[in-house]
């Protein structure tokens, strides 16, 4: 028998409605996380056998049901922008380093540019970046290492790299150097540390800023003083990318870690509009002062909350994104170490292709936590890279092209090229020339098994064969 609620006695209705209140949070909760792992195991763990001519991707995704766990829990407390999961990231990451200070933002892109940024800072005094200085960086580079340094209009000096490292080749960099330098701004190929040593000591010698670009090699080493270090710790600021593709993923992200108090001030007014205050979202008067400052020509005690020291953005992250990189933090100590075996076994077991291809090799004193595979066509290996890469791609093998090859032959050089301005080439390009026309990498990411591995080594066996 049906009875109409409006009959029920009124201490039933009290109780029901405390039952729905209780069942409307803490318990509900509970359901909905067991539901959302339920979800992923029938919907999400699809761990399918793989059959050669399946697709391998250079890089993706890798994780479980935590990671939507924590995007449904954030989600479910709607606070949307930057919050406790922020926080819990930047302090996980911190620790990970072994580094005071992390800032986390939307992109590797941002976190390039903040990092850039907070060395124009006029708080440096003498060591700031002004426009007309010059930046040491490579050409054979992904773009938004260099694009901060243009579009703030400091001069980016160009160096070669290596081959088979494909790093900076460190003995130009006193070549290099003029009057006007100021920093050196380059990156971890594909996960493979640059000789630090070497570049630290040339800045150390000058007083010039390292930023290292590390958004390729989270996890990576180096024998730094005669100490193994983690890559992102020995120059003075540095930046991660945690776009789907990298170690680990919060969707979209980045990150700008440093040692350094003042430029981890000055990064997070660049990425919070340039204000001066340091206040977190939904704080109040963290310096205590924060009406009895003078600020340029404001009026005296204007509320510090709103001073704007610097020009900056709006590049924070949310919580959504970093609850997912809470629980991809745990699973990295893993991800590197496949990362590495993956890298290795691919290494040994083509050997054979020697004679047509030009192996990588990592740099002498480092550990690298690698991004990818990448591999040079020899000039008389009697095939293309765009042939080997057409034949890999028709296996269903992703390949990439390292990024820009020769970023200054991009059109977004064109004006500066043909004005003969704006940028410095220190020497010749030869190897990122040859970079650009002739290398190519393959995946060593943590979602690679052996049957894949083998399929590669299979396929490049089998085209390398016909020459």
């Amino acid at each position: 028998m049906n009875i109409c609620r409006c009959c029920l006695p009124e201490s039933v209705k009290i109780f029901e409605t405390e039952r729905n209140v209780l069942m409307n949070g803490t318990d509900i909760k509970k359901q909905i996380e067991e539901l959302v792992r339920q979800y992923y195991m029938t919907e999400h763990l699809k761990d399918k056998e793989f059959t050669p001519g399946d697709r391998i991707q250079y890089s993706g995704r890798v994780y479980d049901a935590d990671e939507m766990v924590n995007l449904v829990d954030a989600a479910l407390e709607f606070w949307l922008t930057s919050g406790h999961y922020v926080e819990e990231f930047e302090a996980g990451l911190s620790e990970y380093l072994g580094v005071k200070h992390c800032s986390l933002v939307n992109s590797g892109s941002s976190a390039n540019l903040c990092a850039f940024m907070a060395l124009t800072s006029p708080k440096l005094g003498e060591r700031r970046v002004k426009k007309g200085d010059e930046v040491i960086t490579v050409a054979a580079a992904f773009p938004t290492t260099v694009a901060p340094i243009v579009q703030y209009g400091a001069v980016p000096v160009f160096l070669d790299v290596t081959i088979p490292e494909y790093n900076i080749d460190v003995s130009k960099l006193e070549e290099a150097r003029s009057d006007k330098t100021k920093a050196v701004f380059i990156a971890h190929t594909l996960g493979n540390p640059f000789d630090l040593q070497s570049v630290k000591d040339f800045c150390d010698k000058y007083s010039l800023w390292l930023i290292e670009d590390n958004c390729d090699a989270l996890g990576s080493e180096y024998l730094y003083n005669g100490k193994w270090c983690k890559t992102g710790t020995i120059g003075d600021i540095s930046t991660y990318s945690f776009y789907p593709p990298h170690h680990i993923t919060l969707g979209e992200g980045g990150a700008v870690c440093t040692n350094n108090t003042q430029l981890y001030r000055l990064v997070n007014s660049f990425r919070d509009w340039g204000r001066d205050c340091w206040c977190a979202s939904g704080v109040d008067n963290t310096c205590k002062h924060r009406y009895d400052q003078q600020f340029g020509e404001l009026p005296m005690g204007y509320d510090h909350k709103y001073v704007y020291s610097h020009f900056g953005y709006n590049l924070k992250s949310t919580d959504m994104q970093a609850s997912v990189g809470c629980a991809q933090l745990k699973k990295l100590p893993g991800f590197v170490e496949a990362r590495k075996h993956n890298w290795q076994y691919l290494r040994e077991n083509l050997a054979f292709a020697d004679k047509h291809l030009i192996l990588p090799e990592k740099e002498q004193k480092a550990d690298p936590s690698w991004f990818g595979f990448l591999m040079t066509v020899r000039e008389d290996a009697g095939f293309t890279r765009d042939e080997l890469a057409q034949f890999l791609e028709e296996r269903n093998i992703q390949t990439r092209n390292l990024f820009s090859g020769n970023y200054i032959k991009h059109p977004c050089f064109d004006e500066m090229r043909s004005a003969g301005e704006g940028y410095r080439v220190a020497g010749t390009l030869t190897n990122t020339d040859i970079i650009m026309s002739n290398s190519l990498w393959i995946g060593v990411y943590p979602g690679m098994n052996r049957e894949k591995l083998d399929y590669m080594i299979t396929s490049i066996r089998e085209f390398t064969e016909r020459y």
